[in-house]
């Protein structure tokens, strides 16, 4: 599933915030002198959640960290620290770390050929993709997922300073496939065009379907810029995520990017077909 979505049973983003509570709690609990199962007993969780808590795993229940408290003397110690917690719902914890970087990129580059990159969706494909891929979330979890995904489309706006240069480079099988049904296609189309109108930092280039020569068959690409002019990349694949930022990892990535580009149609081009497709859709 395609940026990070999250399937059934996600646990949180092991994040630094989490790492660094887990941490305190181990050491408070060894430093009260108890084992993980005397100390679960104490906070009324079992001792596979205390080790998911210690290790960064799991967000901690305020039950969790009241508990803790009176077990480990009352310091205040986990109460403070559990303030600076921070989880993003709706995001798999392999993708959190790219969306983090998301925030602040100067420039973001996506090639992708399975679906609609999640920054250009509309929610009525968002819905559509989630409910394709087993296992089917239920209902707080797809709105859970949908709601972060919609949230990331803030990236777009030309009013971040300074705004992010987006380019995206879609499949024309992704649209010609019609996840989702007849309607939800035609919605988004719109959308895509609306998109082009209104955010001149964006360009969409569309790989047509008969295209000898490709630089993509290995998969979909994901690069992006820092502020400080430093470049990451992401790969993700079933149920897994990684982010890139070995040298010369992203080099090859740069230039396989830079291959597409030329080999894709031009954003004038690509609009034309979108519209086209949208006439006959």
């Amino acid at each position: 599933m395609v940026d990070g979505a999250t399937g059934a049973g996600s646990e949180p983003e092991s994040s630094d915030s989490l790492r660094t509570f887990g941490a305190v709690v181990q050491a408070l609990r060894e430093h009260a002198g108890l084992n993980r199962e005397a100390f679960g007993k104490l906070v009324r969780f079992s001792k596979h959640t205390v080790a998911s808590v210690e290790l960064g795993r799991r967000m901690p229940d305020p039950a969790f960290v009241e508990r803790a408290e009176a077990a480990t003397g009352n310091t205040g110690a986990l109460r403070k620290a559990a303030e600076y917690l921070i989880r993003e719902p709706g995001l798999a914890s392999w993708f959190r770390q790219w969306a983090r970087l998301e925030k602040t990129a100067i420039s973001l580059y996506t090639y992708e050929c399975r679906v609609m990159p999640g920054l250009l969706q509309t929610e009525a494909y968002m819905r559509a993709v989630s409910l394709s891929v087993p296992p089917l979330p239920d209902e707080d979890k797809l709105n859970e997922r949908i709601t972060a995904r919609l949230s990331r489309q803030e990236l777009l706006s030309t009013q971040r300073k300074p705004p992010c240069a987006f380019n995206f480079i879609i499949e024309q099988a992704v649209l010609d496939r019609r996840t989702g049904g007849d309607e939800v296609t035609r919605e988004l189309l719109d959308h895509l065009l609306d998109v082009i109108d209104r955010h001149w930092n964006v360009e969409i280039q569309i790989m047509p379907l008969k295209q000898p020569v490709h630089a993509g068959l290995d998969g979909p690409i994901q690069v992006l810029e820092t502020p400080d002019n430093r470049w990451y990349g992401y790969s993700e694949g079933q149920k897994n995520g990684r982010l890139i930022s070995d040298a010369k990892e992203i080099s090859v990535l740069h230039q396989r990017y830079a291959k597409l580009r030329t080999q894709a149609l031009t954003p004038e081009d690509s609009k034309s077909l979108l519209e086209q497709m949208r006439g006959e859709a």
